[in-house]
């Protein structure tokens, strides 16, 4: 269902969400709407006055430094830069939407930022502050106040604003009740940070004209209204398989059904699908992959005892990947959950996916609970399909070199067969 923030696909809100969170927490923002069009974003600047900045929305910092924060003094140049930004990628991005904002005067520039430290020495919430802000704060520690926020007792005011009088912030009464907001915007929303850089200092007071709000994925449950449906961070754009596979995955929380794309070039060769049950065991199981001149096609993992519906549904998005020339399951563990789940997706999802690949490679590594039982099923379930398959268990958990072998093997007798064919 769409929420008041509709489709975005990340638990990192871009600008203008945050910012409509903070508004609502009493935190002036620049006046401005967002445009999904280069005509309406000239409708905007027309009703602002002209004097605007359009700001593409992305889930980075340092818009401004790439050329997605712009000015402009007509609208009919705000329409001419909406129709340049709305068309252009940017470190992989292509925006949605822009927002248009009145432009302010400036007399200086500070930083806000409530986040959560879990460092031995904290393990609580941090208020940041300094009253130098902009691009590259995070370079400038140094000039960075930090001060442990107490969870039963929160933010007191007349302490913040001593604080803030000795480091120079501007208005520091009013930049403690800036804080303040921010820390119950930061309880409320269950965030893992809510930063403003810069926070301005103009003739009405503090402004915040950057906004930034990470939410916690595992507390979206509670946040319904944000419809953020890809809980992932990501320095790209993602994949329609990679939307498919984590919507469902957002919506079944009993395990991990974890899938990342590695490569969209999968139709050239040379890649194969992986999937992982267990992190530590699966990068290894990687790496000997890798080392072996595989390329990867995705990176799955299916562990903490998913359901059977779970699992299928990550094998099947794995052999939807076109062009990959095999599939490799690797739980290099002794994995403490029912393995007869795993079993029954393979089958299912093997049925329905491999019956006309001829010669299609195959590994299985499954070790664990119903291992016996689960090997069984298997071996049943996918009997008669014209595929190259190989299973294997608890007496291989630690020969990760050697499945590697068999499936280098497995892929090159395949490509030789398609050659000849």
């Amino acid at each position: 269902m769409e929420g008041k923030f509709g489709g975005d696909f990340r638990a990192k809100l871009l600008e203008y969400q945050s910012k409509e969170i903070l508004s609502e927490y009493g935190i002036r923002v620049p006046e401005g709407r967002v445009a999904s069009s280069p005509e309406e974003a000239r409708s905007i600047a027309y009703e602002l006055g002209g004097h605007v900045a359009i700001k593409a929305q992305l889930p980075f910092t340092g818009r401004y430094e790439v050329g997605a924060v712009r000015f402009s003094s007509s609208p009919e140049e705000v329409e001419k830069i909406a129709e340049e930004m709305l068309s252009s990628y940017f470190r992989g991005f292509k925006p949605k939407k822009l927002l248009i904002e009145r432009k302010l005067e400036i007399k200086s520039e500070a930083f806000l930022s409530v986040i959560v430290n879990d460092s031995m020495s904290y393990r609580s919430p941090e208020l940041l502050a300094s009253p130098v802000g902009g691009s590259g704060i995070e370079r400038r520690s140094s000039d960075v106040l930090r001060l442990p926020i107490d969870y039963i007792e929160g933010l007191v005011k007349e302490r913040i604003s001593e604080d803030f009088r000795k480091i120079g912030m501007p208005l520091p009464e009013e930049a403690a009740m800036v804080a303040r907001k921010m820390y119950n915007a930061f309880v409320g929303y269950d965030a893992k940070s809510v930063e403003i850089n810069p926070i301005a200092l103009t003739n009405d007071g503090l402004v915040a004209l950057d906004a930034r709000i990470d939410v916690d994925d595992h507390a979206l449950f509670r946040h319904s209204d944000l419809t953020i449906e890809l809980p992932k961070d990501l320095n790209r754009e993602p994949t329609q398989l990679e939307k498919r596979m984590w919507y469902w995955d957002d919506r079944d929380p009993r395990g991990t059904g974890y899938f990342v794309q590695l490569a969209t070039d999968t139709e050239q060769g040379g890649y194969i699908g992986f999937h992982g049950i267990g992190g530590g065991g699966a990068m290894l199981a990687a790496d000997a992959l890798i080392r072996r001149g595989l390329k990867l096609a995705n990176y799955a993992d299916t562990s903490g005892d998913p359901p059977a519906s779970k699992v299928y549904r990550v094998i099947k998005t794995i052999l939807s990947i076109p062009g990959i020339e095999g599939y490799i399951m690797m739980g290099s563990v002794m994995a403490s959950q029912e393995q007869w789940h795993h079993a029954n997706a393979v089958v299912k999802a093997f049925n329905e996916m491999l019956e006309n690949r001829k010669g299609f490679p195959a590994i299985i590594l499954l070790a664990g609970n119903k291992e016996k039982e689960s090997h069984e099923l298997i071996r049943r379930g996918i009997r008669g399909l014209p595929i190259r398959f190989e299973l294997y268990g608890r007496d291989y958990i630690y020969e990760t070199e050697y499945i590697a072998d068999r499936m280098k093997s497995l892929v090159e007798d395949y490509r030789r067969e398609r050659e000849w064919s």
